[in-house]
């Protein structure tokens, strides 16, 4: 799995999954357990995970889309 992004902005994640799922992309929300039991109160970020195929053409989107800030580093 590749990791796209980290963040606590749940309104980022929904559309960028949103987005990745029109794209007929999988993605995996990692982390999302532990923010809940942590109270949500933003300590622990959770992670945008794609397959490792999917990796250049999920990046390629996000990136036209105006997301690429957000990409953490290859």
């Amino acid at each position: 799995m590749h990791e796209l992004m980290r963040t606590n902005d749940l309104i980022l994640l929904g559309a960028v999954e949103a987005l990745l799922a029109s794209a007929n992309l999988d993605c995996l929300i990692a982390d999302q357990h532990i923010s809940s039991l942590e109270g949500m109160i933003g300590a622990f970020p959770r992670r945008l995970l794609v397959r490792e195929a999917d990796r250049k053409r999920a990046r390629a989107l996000l990136i036209e889309a105006g997301y690429g800030a957000e990409l953490r580093d290859e």
